[in-house]
């Protein structure tokens, strides 16, 4: 009853509404077009869509015009209406501008709408506002002429059976798009009828085959939604699409524009920079490739090591069959050498450099070869220059290649570097390396100012590799990559070659064609030059023909100007090639040239002369390149093109350049030349502005600057273009609140909001289980949150929304899950929504939401955060206590991890409803990432909080917010921004701004951060700020004084920083001093010193000192108080300063006398001369008294030394040295006594020590004697000796003493007590030097065997018979007379004499007498000597202990005869004549010489197991020999003198 009711109210209601939309039809079909058009109303019809336009009007009586709307109605339903559809568009068929309502509006109708906007004097948003109050003020007529409509459609279904057939019918029409070139675009729609349509596409009216372009398109069907899908549009895919629905009750039609765009100068070049280059054929494969993970752009430097990597999937992967694979540089394909190296299998293709140059920066391709075709990826290689040996040195050229070779030279040319903040270059070295060697021999001697070279000297049939090195003012480059090898060897021939049949070679000379046999050769002919520039010129000419068997070769021959005057250029040079450089040319002058041909036979006449030829550069550098223009590309690069130069003159490429803006410091973006006029500068900094310039690029250098672009912010194209995309999808529909009637739902934005901001969003709605949606509301959604009104309760729900910016409606998104229609009523409260994610860093982040709609039956009190690992359902809570804030800092995060996060609000009632699950979080801090900083401004002194960006883009802004709460009007900060960095600056701090601030940058990837603000960081900020507003001139040291030399005193205080308008003053004793006589005051900005000296520094300067200084707004003082002893102090020292200044004006010592000891041990009284010239005197002196050197001083070599060697206690003195001349002299004293003499000791004793030897063991007939060799040795050392760790005192036992080679410390007669270790220690004031002997066991045993011997010798040798003295060792005497040869003998017991003549005994007899009286005095008396008598006579003594053989020579003359001279020993003066009586015996000689003195010591024996040496040991005694008169030089059995040891010194 109730359904019937309402059928009929409505019935009613058409028939009384029926007018008025008659009325309204009229009225809309008088609308201006102008105004339709600006309200984006209408399409044209021939892309009219097939839904029913109704037209109303509403008589609005208190405005003076009326308002015309339109409004699209989801689907057509009623013949009337369509009727009525057809006359409206009959209506508007005259021309006029129409375009699609705003949801569908095509990238035409919005140029268009721009510009009718810009006519009428309208901005965007004024139009749409008018266009909103329009449709609001005729809502009501529309709802009721739309309730009229569906009663009929109710009428008709209940009237028409289900089975009736119905035409076809698009519920949801096709929308227009607008995208970019390469990005995929979808075309849906939803389409009614019965029996099902069939829906065909078509493009431009033409149908759409997908298996025409396999790839290209996509048609799908399901569930009544046809969707036609266009993968990697290209611009060539824009035009009108239709998609038409057909059963047998008729057809109907939907239309939408897809408009490709294409970013600026996108189009013209595939890849840039460079350019891939073109299939040259196809080759068969059976694999399938798909290329998986990519190189990118890549950069390095020269030197490094670098690989380009791609990742594939190989169908099927067959390990010894991997797909082939092409890399190319540019469009060159490269081939596997020393400097590139490649790979491909295991489902890598790698491209290694080994040693990157710049020869290898460009465009790389890798083109691999599948079953469809091929499958490719590009990316650019930029290498920049290596750190130069010399900073400011040029980089390295590239590109080096030696061409023309032929037998006389090579061309080496080459391309310049990139100099974009070096000095210009000024030339170029090359250097050469013959094949198989390793030295570069440098080519030219002057560098070369062009960017090639011919260099001749070369070895004919050797192969030679060639680099270049740039030179600028500042130094010479690091070298360029060598050339390939090239043989320097002739290639011109006079021999042909003719085959026969294919077959055979015949080779036949000019010369046997021609048939003539040369001899003197032709000329050559068409000289000309074929290269010109300042440097050299190259001649050319062609070879005579024939030429002739001999060996020809060319003379070339130069005239100045028209002068007849030749001369010879290659006098040392046999030219063999037609071509050769020339060099020797004045600038300014013309040559003209003329070449002879030679062989054996003679020479050829002279060639025809050249035209004058003078040494210029006929093009030089190119001129600088036109207008250059800059526009976006990526976050990271930008895209620049230019105009050509206007004169290439020969254009090698060009560089570019780069430059922040405001820095004005440049860098270059690529550093080989590129050839086309489009680049791609990679590397930039998004959210910074630059500037770019260009330069040209030819052999002679680079061109001028071209004028700079126009600033450019860098970000992605996408948003910086003219035109913009629509967005994506929004997604994440979240039921908040429902009463019944109402529900209200949030959703997350979408992820691409297409390059512009996002001004609303389109909602609409269905019953769960139907298919025909509608639009929620006419006005659509302006914030991520609605409420839809008017609902059904108990009906479930689905709910789609679109996005909308100025581009257009994007796509839809999926539906909802349905919602209940069911009033909440729960006590707990609803779910919190719209998280968030800030300030993620690698382990930590800040989730932010919104607090729930729906509170319960109380107020929600805190929230929880459970969090898990993306992928796991295992959620974890994060906070174990409820927080009260909407955001929380989750702590401890893996870094790396993906994290998903969801929140529950809790009030009284208990925890309610978990959020929908966030979207995945990276823990993973953005590159670059910075905090905030919190300061102080030097200038003003303001406390302020800064940031910068990492990354902006130009719709960015700064959110600043305090405890997460946005500030948006405050008298506490005021906020400044500008580029990538942004200020926040607290007017009048105090405690109640501290706390949490927080900064979010819209429009980038999360860009955020904090700074807690906190009570200590807020009161050390104070005092800086203070500082800074009362500013006090900073000082690094106080005022100070220092005495300089002449005795000058200087007062100096240092601050930290000065400005150039610095004032300030000097105040002594309360008195303002000035620069005047005896007063010197200055400053300096750069160190920051203030000073003022005092010439004649007196006791009238006693007092205080003080200085104050004046700085601007700074002020400081600082004083100095010099009174009583540190005044005096003072004083002391500027009147000696004084003295030492008179004294160095003539002779002075520079360094006063001081000692040093050698390594020999001697000691050397050292000093230092200056102001010294040749008249100047030296001497030294010692206790007054003057000192003779063997070597006397040379004052003129600066330095003066005295040795002292074997220093002692004797060695003590004042020791002088005096200096002097006619400008006066100098004297330095030095008293060697008390501390200073033990210093030397000691230095003595450090250098003796080190050098002393083991201890030795020496036996001696009086006991045991331990030795200690060492450099140098004197009792004044402090020498130790112990034993058994018992110190040794000097006693008659224990004997300590040494000489000047060594220390000895003897036992005498030792017994069994003195047994054990022992040891020597020399103390050097420092340290001490021990040495230990073990004497116990074996070697105490042998020791005292060996003692025990010498003791029975020395016993033995001192009671053997001897002669004590008394006989001579020659006699002479006069015949007839009579010898008496007398002597004293000794020995105990008393020894016997025997005297011998010749070896035979003389017995006593009347001529021969002999006598032994009392055992002491023995005498041989020859009475009447006669000649006879002369011979060698001899006494021997000898007792039981040993004795001893003496020999006495006796010649007789006769009377008259001269004295014969003594022939045998020694006399102390000749014999007398003798006289007739018995002749004076001579005077005893002494028996025993005094051993000689030995420079090395005797071989000893050393612990812990020491033997006896043989030297040590008595020799057994020679035997007497058998003749009666043994020699004189035999003694028995006395031990051998050299054997004896020393008898020690008596203390």
């Amino acid at each position: 009853m109730p359904h019937l009711y309402r059928n009929l109210f409505l019935e009613r209601e058409r028939k009384k509404r029926k007018q008025e939309l008659s009325n309204c039809s009229q009225a809309a079909l008088q609308t201006p077009k102008a105004l339709l058009f600006s309200w984006g109303l209408f399409q044209s019809v021939p892309d009219m869509p097939s839904r029913a336009v109704t037209l109303y009007r509403q008589e609005q009586t208190q405005h003076q015009s009326s308002k015309h709307v339109v409004q699209l109605s989801r689907k057509s339903s009623s013949k009337s209406v369509k009727k009525e559809q057809v006359q409206a568009t009959e209506a508007m068929a005259e021309p006029a501008y129409t375009v699609p309502t705003f949801r569908e509006s095509a990238p035409e109708g919005m140029q268009e709408y721009q510009r009718m906007a810009a006519h009428f004097g309208r901005d965007l948003f004024q139009l749409q506002q008018e266009l909103h109050r329009m449709k609001e003020a005729t809502h009501e007529q529309v709802e009721n002429i739309e309730i009229t409509r569906q009663v009929k459609g109710i009428s008709a279904r209940k009237e028409i059976p289900a089975e009736v057939p119905r035409p076809p019918d698009f519920l949801i029409s096709l929308r227009s798009h607008t995208v970019w070139e390469k990005t995929p675009v979808k075309l849906f729609c939803t389409v009614s009828g019965l029996p099902n349509p069939i829906v065909k596409w078509y493009k431009n009216d033409v149908a759409i085959e997908p298996l025409s372009a396999p790839g290209k398109f996509k048609i799908e069907s399901k569930y009544g939604v046809h969707s036609l899908i266009i993968s990697r549009c290209a611009v060539s895919d824009s035009g009108v699409y239709s998609a038409v629905a057909t059963n047998p009750q008729g057809k109907a039609t939907s239309k939408a524009i897809v408009c490709v765009r294409r970013p600026l100068g996108g189009g013209e070049l595939a890849h840039l920079p460079g350019q891939v280059p073109l299939l040259s054929s196809i080759h068969a494969s059976k694999l399938e490739v798909t290329l998986l993970d990519n190189f990118g752009v890549t950069f390095g430097t020269e030197g490094e090591s670098v690989s380009l990597v791609s990742t594939m999937v190989v169908v099927p992967d067959l390990p010894n069959l991997p797909p082939e694979a092409m890399w190319y540089r540019d469009d060159t394909l490269l081939k596997p050498s020393r400097w590139v190296e490649m790979s491909i299998g295991g489902g890598v293709a790698r491209l290694t450099f080994p040693h990157l140059n710049k020869d290898d920066e460009g465009l790389y391709t890798l083109r691999i070869w599948t079953k469809d075709g091929t499958a490719e990826h590009s990316a650019y290689l930029f290498v920049k220059d290596a750190a130069p040996t010399v900073a400011g040195a040029p980089g390295a050229p590239m590109d080096v290649t030696a061409s023309d070779a032929n037998a006389d030279y090579v061309l080496v040319s080459w391309k310049p570097p990139n100099t974009t903040n070096e000095a210009p270059i000024t030339g170029y070295f090359v250097d050469r390396r013959k094949s198989g060697t390793k030295d570069w021999v440098q080519c030219n001697d002057s560098p070369v100012k062009v960017c090639k070279l011919p260099v001749h000297g070369l070895t004919e049939g050797a192969s030679y590799h060639f680099r270049v090195r740039a030179m600028n003012k500042t130094g010479i480059s690091l070298p360029s990559r060598m050339s390939t090898g090239v043989t320097a060897a002739a290639v011109e021939s006079d021999v042909e070659v003719i085959k026969i049949e294919g077959k055979y070679d015949i080779v036949i000379r000019q010369e046997e064609l021609q048939g003539v046999y040369v001899t003197i050769p032709e000329p050559p002919t068409n000289v000309h030059a074929t290269e010109i520039n300042k440097t050299y010129i190259v001649l050319s000419w062609t070879p005579p023909s024939p030429r002739g068997r001999a060996h020809v070769w060319y003379l070339i021959e130069k005239s100045v100007g028209d002068s007849h005057l030749w001369q010879r250029v290659n006098t040392a040079v046999q030219l063999r090639s037609p071509r050769y450089p020339v060099y020797d040319m004045d600038d300014g002058k013309s040559y003209r040239f003329r070449v002879i041909t030679v062989n054996k036979y003679g020479l050829s006449e002279p060639s025809e002369p050249t035209a004058p030829i003078q040494k210029v550069d006929p093009h030089g550098v190119p001129s600088a390149p036109g207008q250059v223009v800059a526009s976006r590309n990526t976050k990271t690069s930008a895209f620049v093109q230019w105009e050509p130069p206007k004169h290439p003159n020969n254009l090698m490429g060009y560089y570019v350049d780069a430059s922040v803006v405001g820095s004005k410091v440049w860098f270059p973006c690529n550093h080989r030349p590129y050839k086309h006029t489009r680049f791609v500068a990679h590397g930039l900094v998004q959210g910074d502005t630059y500037v770019f310039r260009v330069q040209a690029v030819n052999a002679y250098g680079l061109s001028e600057e071209s004028q700079e672009s126009a600033p450019l912010f860098i970000d992605a194209a996408l948003k910086g273009a003219v035109e913009y995309a629509a967005p994506s999808a929004p997604y994440g529909i979240t039921l908040l609140n429902c009463n019944g009637s109402a529900m209200t739902l949030a959703w997350k934005r979408p992820k691409h909001t297409g390059g512009t901001k996002i001004t609303s969003y389109y909602l609409d709605k269905r019953e769960a289980g139907s298919l025909n949606w509608k639009e929620v509301s006419p006005s659509p959604a302006i914030h991520r949150i609605f409420t839809v009104e008017n609902l059904t309760g108990g009906v479930f729900y689905e709910f789609k929304i679109q996005a909308a910016n100025l581009a257009g409606v994007g796509v839809p998104s999926e539906p909802s899950k349905a919602f209940a229609c069911e009033a909440w009523t729960m006590p707990e409260p609803g779910p919190a929504y719209d998280l968030s994610f800030w300030e993620v860093r690698d382990n930590s982040l800040l989730l932010q939401w919104r607090a729930p709609v729906y509170t319960g039956g109380s107020p929600v009190t805190g929230y929880f955060v459970d969090m898990a690992k993306k992928g796991s359902s295992n959620f974890a809570t994060v906070n174990a206590e409820p927080v009260g804030q909407c955001y929380l800092k989750v702590t401890g995060l893996e870094a790396g991890a993906s994290y998903v996060f969801k929140v529950r609000a809790v009030n009284a009632n208990g925890v309610g409803r978990a959020s929908e699950v966030s979207d995945p979080v990276c823990a993973k801090a953005l590159p670059g990432m910075k905090e905030i900083v919190c300061g102080v401004d030097e200038e003003t002194g303001d406390i302020f909080l800064n940031f910068e960006a990492c990354e902006t883009s130009e719709t960015s802004k700064f959110i600043w917010s305090k405890s997460y709460k946005e500030i948006t009007e405050s008298n506490r900060v005021f906020i400044t921004s500008s580029g990538r960095h942004s200020k926040l600056t607290f007017i009048n701090p105090e405690k109640e701004d501290l706390g949490t601030y927080s900064l979010a940058v819209t429009d980038t990837d999360g860009v955020s951060a904090s700074y807690t603000l906190s009570e200590e960081e807020h009161k050390k900020m104070l005092e800086l700020s203070y500082n800074i507003r009362h500013p006090i001139v900073p000082l690094k040291t106080e005022l100070n004084y220092e005495i300089l030399e002449k005795g000058h005193v200087r007062f100096w205080l240092q601050a930290l920083k000065l400005s150039s308008s610095v004032n300030y003053r000097f105040i002594v004793n309360d008195k303002a001093i000035s620069s005047a006589e005896g007063y010197k005051i200055s400053h300096d900005v750069n160190t920051g010193i203030i000073q003022m000296t005092i010439e004649l520094f007196t006791k009238a300067n006693e007092g205080t000192y003080t200085l104050q200084i004046h700085d601007g707004k700074a002020k400081s003082q600082s004083s100095l108080v010099l009174v009583g002893d540190v005044f005096k102090t003072a004083l002391k020292e500027a009147e000696f300063q004084r003295k030492e200044h008179i004294r160095k004006q003539g002779p002075h010592f520079s360094e006063y006398l001081s000692f040093h000891v050698t390594d020999d041990c001697t000691v050397m009284l050292v000093c230092k001369l200056a102001n010294v010239k040749k008249e100047t005197t030296f001497t030294w002196f010692k206790d007054d008294e003057e000192i003779t050197v063997d070597v006397p001083p040379n004052p003129m070599s600066g330095s003066c030394a005295l040795p002292i060697p074997m220093f002692s206690r004797k060695d003590q003195g004042i020791y002088k040295a005096i200096l002097g001349d006619d400008r006066g002299k100098d004297t330095s004293v030095y008293d060697i006594s008390g501390k200073v003499f033990e210093d030397i000791i000691n230095a003595i004793a450090s250098i003796a020590g080190k050098s002393a030897s083991d201890l030795v063991l020496q036996c001696t007939p009086e006991g045991i004697r331990l030795q200690c060799y060492m450099k140098y040795y004197t009792e004044e050392m402090k020498t130790s000796w112990f034993h058994r760790e018992s110190k040794i005192s000097s006693s008659e036992r224990m004997r300590i003493g040494g000489t000047s080679e060594m220390a000895w410390m003897q036992i005498c007669e030792p017994t069994d007590k003195e047994k054990g270790h022992y040891t020597i220690e020399i103390h050097d004031g420092k340290a001490s030097h021990s040495r230990t002997f073990d004497l116990s066991g074996q070697a105490y045993s042998d020791a005292y065997a060996e003692f025990q011997r010498l003791k029975a010798a020395a016993f033995a040798e001192k009671n053997r018979g001897r002669v004590v003295g008394g006989l001579p060792d020659v006699v002479t005497i006069m015949e007839k007379k009579t010898l008496s040869l007398t002597c004293t003998v000794w020995g105990d017991p008393s020894p016997e004499v025997t005297w011998f003549k010749n070896e035979q005994e003389v017995l006593s007899d009347d001529r021969y007498k002999i006598t032994f009286e009392g055992g002491k005095f023995s005498s041989l008396t020859i009475n009447t000597v006669t000649v006879e008598d002369s011979g060698k006579f001899s006494i021997n003594v000898r007792n039981k202990y040993g004795g001893e053989f003496v020999e006495i020579t006796v010649s007789v003359y006769k009377h008259g005869e001269e004295i014969p001279e003594p022939k045998l020993g020694q006399m102390s003066k000749p014999a007398a004549t003798p006289k007739p009586a018995t002749p004076k015996p001579a005077t005893p000689k002494p028996a025993t010489p005094t051993p000689p003195k030995s420079q090395t010591p005797t071989p000893s024996i050393k612990s812990p197991t020491p033997t006896p040496p043989s030297s040590v040991k008595s020799p057994t005694p020679t035997p007497a020999p058998k003749s009666p008169t043994p020699p004189r030089s035999v003694r028995s059995p006395t031990p051998t003198r050299s054997l004896r040891s020393p008898t020690p010194t008596k203390k």
